[in-house]
């Protein structure tokens, strides 16, 4: 009983050790396969983020580029208005003051309408004076020349 013990004793140890190291080198296959294929669903991961991200990326650049074509095209459009609303404006003006100046130039031609017409009367009256004082200095160099004419026709 004696061996049986060592023997026990002895082996039990190396047989356990031995177990131990088979497990040891089980275990260390199965913790690099799981580590390999971690490693390889890590990467599949990776790619699949990778995947993703690009068209995530891809759609924002498209919806980015979109919302740039509608802004140039709203920013133009709003030019355009601008430019139509402005042209406008500046015609109004225009228009205004071409108004304003009709205005101004019937009532000044108006005036001067009225003061051509005072000027006229004015003017006739003293052209009526001036030929009725040439009137009467012609009768009174005629009535002189007469006078004269007969007072030689006596003498003479």
């Amino acid at each position: 009983m004696k061996i049986r013990k060592v023997w026990d004793m002895a082996v039990i140890p190396l047989f356990i050790f031995g177990i131990a190291l088979f497990s040891s080198s089980v275990l260390a296959d199965q913790n690099d396969r799981l580590a390999d294929r971690l490693d390889e669903r890590g990467d599949r991961i990776e790619d699949r983020l990778d995947d993703k991200g690009d068209r995530i990326n891809d759609r924002l650049d498209n919806r980015g580029d979109r919302v740039n074509d509608r802004l140039d095209n709203k920013g133009g459009r709003i030019d355009a208005r601008l430019d139509r609303k402005s042209d406008r404006a500046a015609d109004a003006g225009r228009d205004r003051l071409s108004d304003r100046l009709d205005k101004k130039g019937d009532r000044i031609d108006r005036r001067l309408d009225r003061k051509g017409d005072r000027t006229d009367r004015r003017l006739d009256k003293k052209g009526d004076r001036i030929d009725r004082r040439l009137d009467r200095k012609g009768r009174h160099i005629d009535r002189r020349h007469d006078r004269r004419s007969r007072q030689i026709d006596r003498r003479g």
